[in-house]
């Protein structure tokens, strides 16, 4: 038996936590507040882990995280984060202030289970340490770059990331062409120690091989032909800050051999000259290709891929991330109508439309088509005729909304639907809430959680 205390300012999804962990065995202390979550472990009540909410009245969740890291005492106590609403912002903030995991409500009773399973046999917890690590921002800002996505494929990256920016490792990311590579390594840099250096980006593929050299390691005047003065390289602008080498499958075997110098002995040496610059930098690298195919077609040296490969990132196709595509969709959306001061929306079978198409091109393809269809839809409202460029299979039939939720925005046609449904087995059920949980297939602590949501008594 374990003692858990859990913060969270909804008294339903509180107690319906409590009632699923006290259930599994456990002893369990609740708080409604961050400030009364400190005061109850500061008054010398032991706790073997810690579910803390992220909205939280006056100190939020991650305030809290962070109060707790700066405790010796209270720091190595394993953290849950829990949100109704999760974003990139926070879960790349909770695993960057050392939070265990980062889960989306309602959770399940089996998911509670196997996650403190996992807690309790892990030998050490990921908890960042250093004086320079202030609070990763809640909300959104606009100048700042945003790896958006709500798929569980999605979470994991950002999970990733934020374990990541606790650390000056080298990073390798990889994926499909227009996934968000670049995207990813601007968010990590900006979520790490070094977001106040500089972050320069290099695409080996777009270079001319005779000048990588140059551009990469700087040269001195004279070097070469044409040299009138002498430059300072991409590493060396890059020092104290992130070096974004894009493509690096492309980059010739020459180079990746004095690549593999500099990341070894943490120093360039300009072209033509004879000194040599320390550089402070963090690379992280990315690219579209096999790498391990490379490597055995004697492509690409086995060597760097060890230097580089420290942190894998894998980010996967659209193709692959459905829930993905119309959060995106209405964020691109957003953004290409402000400058106009105009306000559309996608109907139904647009959505659809775009739900259905196989997005070769991923991100970059979706955004290209939010784009076009804002500059040529004639009115507020984007129709499946708008998107028709789009060439992605139909809809089948079965998957066809009811007339009255087709044009509803997707966020009250799902309220619609719930509430519907959880009425129908309470109803069902004469009222028993254990018993509608049951026909619906979700925890009571789901239940809870949703009927307080919907205003449901």
């Amino acid at each position: 038996m374990a003692t858990i205390l859990v913060v969270d300012d909804d008294d339903a999804f509180r107690e319906g936590l409590a009632e699923t962990l006290s259930d599994l065995g456990h002893r369990v202390v609740q708080a409604a507040s961050g400030e009364a979550a400190l005061e109850v472990l500061h008054d010398g009540q032991a706790a073997d882990c810690i579910f803390l909410d992220f909205r939280l009245p006056c100190l939020d969740g991650l305030g809290v995280l962070e109060r707790l890291r700066g405790d010796a005492a209270l720091k190595v106590i394993p953290v849950v984060m829990l949100t109704a609403h999760a974003t990139s912002d926070n879960t790349i903030g909770a695993m960057r202030l050392g939070a265990f995991e980062h889960l989306t409500k309602p959770v399940g009773r089996n998911d509670i289970a196997a996650l403190l399973e996992r807690i309790f046999s892990a030998s050490q917890m990921p908890v960042a340490t250093g004086p320079d690590e202030a609070p990763f921002a809640g909300e959104p800002d606009s100048d700042r770059p945003l790896l958006l996505g709500v798929s569980e494929a999605m979470r994991t990256v950002q999970k990733q990331l934020g374990r990541a920016a606790m650390t000056d490792a080298t990073v390798l990311i990889t994926g499909e062409t227009g996934t968000g590579k670049e995207v990813a390594a601007r968010v990590l840099h900006e979520t790490s120690r070094r977001r106040d250096g500089p972050f320069v980006a290099v695409n080996c593929a777009a270079i001319p091989h005779d000048l990588l050299e140059s551009e990469l390691f700087g040269h001195g005047k004279g070097a070469f032909t044409g040299a009138a003065t002498e430059r300072t390289g991409r590493i060396a602008a890059a020092d104290g800050g992130t070096l974004f080498l894009d493509e690096i499958g492309d980059m010739p075997p020459a180079m990746q051999a004095k690549l593999l110098r500099v990341l070894q002995e943490k120093s360039v040496t300009p072209l033509g000259t004879s000194r040599t610059v320390p550089v402070d930098v963090r690379v992280v690298a990315a690219t579209h290709r096999d790498l391990d195919a490379m490597v055995s077609a004697s492509e690409f040296r086995q060597d760097l891929l060890y230097r580089l490969n420290v942190i894998p990132l894998h980010l996967p196709p659209l193709r692959e991330r459905i829930a993905d595509i119309l959060p995106l969709a209405e964020h691109f959306l957003a953004a290409a109508t402000k400058p106009a001061h105009r306000v559309m929306h996608l109907s139904a079978e647009a959505q659809r439309r775009l739900v259905g198409h196989p997005w070769p091109g991923n991100v970059r393809e979706l955004k290209n088509a939010i784009e076009r269809v804002c500059s040529l839809a004639p009115g507020p409202a984007i129709t499946g005729d708008d998107l028709s460029f789009l060439r992605g299979p139909s809809v089948p039939a079965e998957h066809a909304l009811p007339a009255d939720l087709a044009d509803l925005p997707l966020a009250e046609a799902v309220e619609r639907i719930e509430r519907a449904m959880i009425v129908r087995a309470l109803a069902l059920a004469n009222g028993n809430r254990a018993d509608a949980a049951r026909r619906l297939g979700i925890s009571r602590q789901s239940l809870y959680t949703k009927m307080a949501g919907l205003g449901l008594n």
